[in-house]
């Protein structure tokens, strides 16, 4: 998914985020990782939504992995 951006919003001792980036990581290489917490902005935009998946700054899917929406993005 080159040129594509994805960042994954989590936050600190979150089992449904460490979930969601190992079924991530089967299928996007090279996504950032942040903690909704360091960042008031996030914090705000997003609060308890986590995890959070964008690409571009726009949100892809947040709670479960959207795999469909994922490979979507792929083919663009």
């Amino acid at each position: 998914m080159p040129g594509h951006r994805f960042i994954v919003y989590t936050r600190e001792d979150c089992a449904l985020c460490d979930d969601f980036i190992a079924e991530l990581s089967a299928i996007v290489q090279g996504f950032a990782i942040a903690d909704v917490d360091d960042d008031p902005t996030a914090r705000r935009r997003f609060g308890l939504k986590v995890p959070v998946l964008t690409c571009d700054g726009s949100v892809v899917c947040h709670g479960r992995l959207d795999r469909d929406a994922v490979l979507r993005l792929a083919v663009r």
